[in-house]
């Protein structure tokens, strides 16, 4: 059983919205890997880091990549950070992966000073472009296809993932 697609991207890029609008479009289940991690630990992401850490929030991350890989068939959105872990991107190896990309003026728009995020808490701007520089070569290793998310709406960036993986809806 394999997800019908995979959606990375940074934060803020709109996985969430786009994938369960693509899971509606094609008539599948949808999936967030950041939401199985809350329902299994009982707290926010945030509460996560600032207990425990980042590493052990990646181990849980990590874990939960695998086993909604294994057992979803619908449409599966992973955390913006999933691609760090090599064991992950090998997994990811052969699935129609998608990466949402967008432009620091557009993240810093859409993800505001959100304390929510905890990676982004000091200078958003700034931060941002930090993790940019670090993960865009591996959303672009792993990706089968790379959908721009700047000035579209939802709608619009969903329909042009069918486009870019060819995919027919229900």
């Amino acid at each position: 059983m394999n997800p019908v697609v995979v959606l990375v991207g940074p934060m803020g890029v709109g996985k969430s919205t786009v994938g369960q609008l693509l899971a509606e479009r094609l008539g599948v289940g949808y999936r967030d890997t950041d939401d199985d991690i809350v329902a299994g630990q009982g707290r926010a992401i945030s509460e996560i880091f600032v207990d425990d850490g980042e590493p052990a929030f990646r181990a849980l991350e990590k874990e939960a990549v695998r086993r909604a890989l294994a057992g979803h068939d619908g449409v599966l959105a992973l955390g913006g950070g999933a691609v760090l872990d090599e064991d992950t991107r090998a997994l990811l190896a052969g699935q129609p992966v998608v990466y949402l990309s967008m432009d620091v003026e557009e993240a810093v728009k859409r993800t505001g000073l959100n304390a929510a995020r905890p990676l982004l808490a000091v200078n958003p701007r700034k931060q941002w472009r930090e993790l940019m520089e670090a993960r865009r070569h591996l959303y672009e290793q792993i990706a089968t296809a790379v959908v721009a998310t700047d000035g579209r709406t939802p709608e619009e960036v969903t329909q042009a993932v069918l486009d870019a993986l060819e995919l027919k809806e229900a």
